[in-house]
């Protein structure tokens, strides 16, 4: 064939109806959409086919057997049940035993002469020390041998032993010969020597066994018999190739029929975790508006997860309800003694800045303790001890985990992330602090926020932040902020700066906007909600 005529025969084809139609839904439409795999595995297939003898017969894999049965399934042909067992095989030391003999046979073998000391026994059996031991037990519980200082010596109950064979034995040999037994059909006498069995190490191990049959449902019985009928009188082409193009042997056959209906398996892309998306997210929004990130390590000392932020070390909120305290170590160091100093002064007595402190004796020893940071408010402060006259104004964001000693409810978790934000600036008012919030409620998609006032420990004024729900036509919280204490400033940055301040659990914003109403949920690494929930911004 010339290339010119090569190309002629191309056109043709490609010109031709196509191929790829609806098809109609009866039993000869069905045949010629077959699958390869499928024309081999479909007349293997009777009532409860298992998978194993389909294999056999087809003589295809074990793979290409299941996708060709998922494809049957999915067409309506076939209907696949999976059941499981629970089976017991031997294992490494069963299988060894099934060739020697049993240990406590080897040793009754080998002192039915005489006693023997344990390590001359031992070495005529074979046997390890650890095999010895075993077999001590379980002999001298059968009154089979007795031990008279280092020696071991044969009783009436072993000779007898010697001359058939134990429980445990018999059901090694029934093991060994049928490959596994299930637990739920052994004799009595099976199950006692099982239970002996199980208690020594790799002599048997417990499986599970699935399987899987197949069986024809009435529209399949049709197809099958249709199949059987004209297999070896039709030529089906499944796939059209370059060489069929030019000899023009695509003619002398039946091309393969496509229904482009089928229910299909859905193939899912990956994907990064709906929670880290949000991350991503959040930081992006951060980053954009000119903040820096904040990171730090998640075990600090109470002196920066609690004395720095003021807070008393006699409140509630360090007892262990709350905080998660570090084993080993159990203490960290302190920072430098002028922070230290500072922070011991503004508890005692206010530290000259107009308030009166907590008046009681501040424990260096308390401010030791470690713990996984509750907050991440814990960043805040060491950025701000951190920060030189030269750094300011600077804008501050983080979004990290942090753990709270919490009973694990429906709105409640032991670890979380916390979206943390200071700025620091001299000429930084409140009405800046509603400004940054509703500027990032707003690329959240809120477009309605107000606040309220409320009191939390370190800022003064306090404010809580609510966004109009679009979907759910109701005011919700998301946001705690403020602006810190001079308490908190003064003893980390040296001066009084105004730092506007907010915090809020990422959990509880997402778990809105993904419609979850269990916040275990976030974390519960169901695949199928993973698979099917909807993209971050969509």
């Amino acid at each position: 064939m010339g290339v010119i005529e090569a190309q002629l025969q191309i056109k043709s084809f490609l010109n031709m109806p196509l191929i790829v139609r609806f098809m109609a839904n009866d039993a000869k439409a069905l045949v010629e959409g077959l699958h390869p795999l499928e024309r081999k595995v479909l007349p293997y297939i009777i009532e409860k086919a298992p998978l194993s003898e389909i294999v056999k017969k087809s003589r295809l894999k074990d793979i290409e057997v299941m996708r060709a049965l998922q494809w049957l399934e999915n067409k309506k042909l076939v209907e696949k049940t999976t059941s499981t067992k629970d089976i017991i095989r031997l294992d490494a030391n069963g299988e060894e035993y099934s060739r020697k003999g049993m240990p406590e046979r080897r040793l009754l073998e080998a002192i039915k002469d005489s006693k023997l000391s344990f390590e001359d026994a031992q070495k005529k059996a074979k046997i390890s020390r650890e095999e010895f031991n075993v077999c001590l037990g379980v002999l001298k519980k059968k009154a089979a041998v007795s031990v008279e200082g280092n020696e071991i010596k044969i009783l009436n109950n072993g000779i007898n032993a010697l001359g058939k064979k134990s429980l445990e034995e018999t059901f090694i040999e029934k093991l060994l010969k049928e490959k596994d037994a299930e637990t739920g059909s052994l004799h009595p006498e099976e199950k006692f020597a099982y239970e002996n069995l199980k208690r020594r190490k790799g002599i048997i191990k417990e499986d599970i066994a699935k399987t899987i049959t197949a069986s024809l449902t009435d529209e399949g019985k049709e197809v099958r018999s249709l199949l059987v009928k004209t297999t070896g009188k039709e030529v089906f082409i499944d796939r059209i190739t370059p060489e069929m193009l030019k000899d023009g042997s695509w003619k002398k056959g039946k091309v393969r029929k496509y229904d482009v209906r089928i229910n299909v398996p859905q193939i899912y892309g990956g994907r990064r975790h709906f929670v880290n998306q949000a991350i991503e997210y959040i930081k992006t929004v951060w980053l954009d508006m000119g903040f820096r990130e904040m990171k730090g390590a998640m075990l600090d000392t109470s002196f920066w997860n609690f004395d720095a932020l003021f807070t008393a070390q006699d409140h509630p909120v360090r007892e262990l309800q709350d905080t998660f305290y570090i084993k080993n170590p159990e203490k960290g160091r302190l920072p430098e003694k002028r922070f230290v100093d500072a922070v011991k002064s503004m508890h005692e007595n206010g530290g000259g800045t107009g308030s009166s402190g907590w008046g009681y004796r501040w424990n260096p020893e308390e401010a030791k303790k470690n713990v996984l940071r509750t907050h991440t408010t814990v960043l805040s402060a060491h950025t701000l001890a951190k920060l030189k006259d030269s750094d300011m104004p600077a804008k501050f964001f983080s979004v990290a985990r942090c753990f709270r000693n919490e009973a694990l409810d429906w709105s409640h978790l032991f670890e979380l992330h916390q979206i943390e934000g200071i700025v620091v600036d001299p000429d930084a008012n409140f009405k800046n602090l509603v400004g940054y919030l509703k500027e990032f409620f707003k690329k959240l998609g809120y477009d309605k926020v107000r606040v309220r006032p409320a009191y939390f420990p370190y800022t003064e004024p306090s404010a809580e932040v609510e966004v109009f729900h679009p979907v759910k036509k109701r005011w919700v919280e998301l946001a705690g902020a403020g602006i810190f204490r001079p308490e908190v400033v003064v003893p980390l940055l040296g001066k009084d700066v105004p730092v506007l301040a907010w915090g809020m659990g990422l959990e509880r914003s997402i778990a809105e906007y993904f419609s979850i109403n269990d916040i275990r949920q976030v974390y519960n690494n169901n695949l199928k909600m993973l698979r099917g929930i909807k993209m971050w911004g969509k």
